[in-house]
Formats: structure tokens, C-alpha cells, sequence
């Protein structure tokens, strides 16, 4: 897989950023520690590609934290109601589809702007969450559930390896196919797109069916690893989603970025993190670290839109 300019740039700072943290704590290059960090950043990271989509579309879902949090009670809830484990899961995945496609359709069809509807279905969705479930965390869910969530494959967390499979099959959509080059070129620029023949509004529908998907697989994860469906999952996720595509080096202006530099920007944040607790730094001075190198990528990507 051939890096490009800003996705070697963000591959060369999360190798300088290993080995940082590498000299600075013996506990960091271990085995044990980096299958920590990838399990630790995997929810993140498989949400975060379908953010890749709606911000390629020139979008954003501000939704996807709710969405998590809604996925995830819909099938704990099912779950501990006595349906099977798939019944379950595709009802959980289908909430996720149903809401980007409403988010994607008064988009589309309403040419209402991204942020309004995205923040307004976050409010609805955390308030069904905490609706369904009267404030309480869903419990007595089959003992199997936990291990979809805290398995190993091959000695490898499962979310981590949903997390590769995601990824690998987002990066093989955007570049290989039709469907991928169409988002690139309605981000990039959709009345040329139009006047091209390409049914915009459907790619940037899709974009947000997909989102919603991703989120709600997320959030099935999420409560795997929890053992429990909870109204407050997710919460603030989007911000922590968000901030990895913008690090990734994909454009908020759409039409430019890609999955592997999502990953990469994923990555990055999720070893600042751990190396940051590993070296006991105070969780609010984290805060403001993190916070900075969010804002320097900001930063980067108006000075990259500026030189092009």
C-alpha cells in the first residue's frame, strides 16, 4: 500500500511518537501494551471511518456518539429480552442505518445543513437511550455476549480485528471502486459532479447510511466490552471521532483524505493517550495535550487548503 504525502508525514509522526514513548517508559514497546492501545482506540477508529465518508461528501455527523450509545441498548435490550444473538446484532446494525438515512435524506432532500440535523438527531438518540431504558444499564445479557467484546482471535482482541477488516474494506471501496471515486468527486466539487452525471445526492446519502452503520457496529462492541447496554455510551465520542479524521488529514472542506490516514490519525491519538498514562501524566493536563495537537492538525489542514 503506496503512502502519499500527508499520510507518510502522519506515519512518520506516529513512528517518532513510538519511539518517544518508547525511551520514555519500558512498558510502552511491549506485546501486551500496543494490543491494549489498538483495543483502545478500535471503537474509535471503526466509527471514525464512516465519519471518513460523510466529511469526504463535505458533511459531518455530529450523531454518532447517541448512535453508539441507541445501537447498543437496541440489541443488549433484545438480547436480554431472549432473541437470538444475530436477530440482535442486525437490529442493532439496522438502528445505525436508519438513522444516517434520515440524517442523509433531509440532507439531501431538505438541503438542510449537515451540523443542524446531525445535532439535533444526537439529542434525540441519547434521549430515546436514557428513554428505553429509564437511566438504567441494561444487565443479564447470555454469558456469550462479553466474549464478542473481550475474545482474542489468533491472540489478537476481536474489535481489533473488526477494526482491520473495517478499514481494509473502506480503503479497497474508496479506491477501487465507483462508488468511491463518485464521493471523492462530489466532496471535491458537486456541481461539476452533477454536471458530470453522477446522482449526488445518492452518493452523499450513502455516505451517511454507512455512517450510521459503522457507528451502530461500534457501539454493539462497546457494549460487548461493558457486558451491558448504557444510555451514556459514546458520549462525546464524536469530538474524539471527528479529531482522528481531521488528524488523518482528511479536508473539512471534503473531496480529500482517505481510511489509511484516518487510521494513522486514530493511531496517533490513541498512543499519545496511553503513552501519556503510562508516564502518569495528570488526566487534565492529557486534556490539554491532546487538545493541542487536535488544534495543530486544524491548523495544518487550512494551511495545506491555502497552498492548494
Amino acid at each position: 500500500m503506496r503512502l502519499r504525502g500527508s499520510e507518510a508525514a502522519i506515519a512518520l509522526a506516529v513512528l517518532l511518537e513510538g519511539v518517544v514513548l518508547s525511551l520514555l517508559s519500558s512498558h510502552f514497546f511491549t506485546t501486551e501494551n500496543l494490543l491494549n492501545v489498538s483495543l483502545q482506540a478500535s471503537i474509535t477508529a471503526i466509527v471514525a471511518v464512516g465519519m471518513t465518508f460523510v466529511i469526504l461528501s463535505g458533511g459531518i455527523d455530529l450523531s454518532v456518539g447517541s448512535v453508539v450509545a441507541v445501537a447498543g441498548i437496541a440489541t443488549t435490550s433484545a438480547l436480554a429480552g431472549g432473541h437470538g444473538y444475530v436477530t440482535a446484532i442486525v437490529g442493532g446494525i439496522a438502528v445505525g442505518l436508519v438513522s444516517g438515512a434520515f440524517a442523509g435524506g433531509i440532507v439531501t432532500r431538505l438541503r438542510v445543513a449537515p451540523f443542524i440535523v446531525t445535532l439535533a438527531l444526537m439529542t434525540v438518540w441519547r434521549g430515546l437511550a436514557f428513554v428505553i431504558t429509564e437511566g438504567r444499564p441494561v444487565w443479564d445479557l447470555p454469558a456469550g455476549f462479553a466474549s464478542l467484546g473481550g475474545a482474542r482471535l489468533l491472540g489478537i482482541p476481536v474489535p481489533s480485528v473488526v477494526m482491520g477488516l473495517v478499514f481494509v474494506t473502506a480503503h479497497v471501496a474508496l479506491r477501487h471502486t465507483r462508488w468511491g471515486r463518485r464521493l471523492y468527486a462530489v466532496g471535491g466539487n458537486p456541481e461539476a459532479a452533477r454536471l458530470a452525471g453522477i446522482a449526488t445526492e445518492r452518493v452523499v446519502a450513502s455516505a451517511y447510511v454507512l455512517c450510521g452503520g459503522l457507528a451502530a457496529l461500534g457501539g454493539i462492541l462497546l457494549a460487548s466490552r461493558m457486558n451491558s447496554g448504557q444510555p451514556n455510551a459514546g458520549l462525546m465520542l464524536e469530538l474524539d471521532v471527528i479529531a482522528a479524521v481531521v488528524v488523518g488529514g482528511t479536508s473539512l472542506s471534503g473531496g480529500r483524505g482517505s481510511v489509511l490516514g484516518t487510521f494513522l490519525g486514530t493511531m496517533l491519538i490513541a498512543i499519545l493517550r496511553n503513552g501519556l498514562n503510562l508516564l502518569d501524566v495528570n488526566s487534565y493536563v492529557q486534556q490539554v495535550v491532546v487538545g493541542a495537537v487536535i488544534l495543530l492538525a486544524v491548523l495544518l489542514d487550512r494551511l495545506r487548503e491555502r497552498r492548494t
